[in-house]
């Protein structure tokens, strides 16, 4: 069965600090697929929020996410400040792509732990319908002040 292969950009326009809290753990002693996938969600509001969005507001849409994957590199555990970067790409008439590296350092040195890519469609909660990517946000993400 072929596996999940992200092709991340080389340069990424905004990250934050994410630790790994002890209810992220699993029975196997690691971060859960679970939790990454909601520290990705985390990253998503900051880098929004860093922009002056929410996921409910911008530029007169809202967003929806149409799809998810995740290609785990390394274990995380509780402790661990992940390093989680975001930029956004693949632009469509209603929606785009972010992509997302995850990392910790380990003996000085930075180590991938999840590669991500998430599907954002815009959508218009009122009238509960696929919307076009405003030209005002298409501006700010393909070019958001370094974060």
């Amino acid at each position: 069965m072929p596996r999940i292969k992200i092709q991340l950009p080389e340069t990424f326009h905004f990250s934050c600090i994410i630790p790994v809290r002890v209810t992220d753990i699993n029975y196997g002693g690691h971060a859960g697929n679970d939790a990454l996938l909601g520290m990705i969600h985390e990253a998503r509001v900051q880098f929004l929020r860093r922009l002056g969005y929410t996921e409910f507001s911008m530029e007169g849409v809202g967003l929806i996410m149409a799809d998810a994957a995740i290609e785990f590199k390394n274990e995380a555990f509780m402790g661990d400040a992940l390093l989680v970067s975001v930029t956004a790409g693949d632009f469509q008439r209603a929606g785009f792509d972010l992509y997302y590296r995850v990392e910790k350092e380990t003996d000085g040195k930075k180590l991938p732990v999840v590669f991500a890519k998430t599907g954002m469609v815009c959508f218009d909660y009122t009238l509960r319908k696929i919307a076009p990517l405003p030209e005002a946000a298409l501006r700010k993400l393909e070019f958001p002040a370094s974060g």
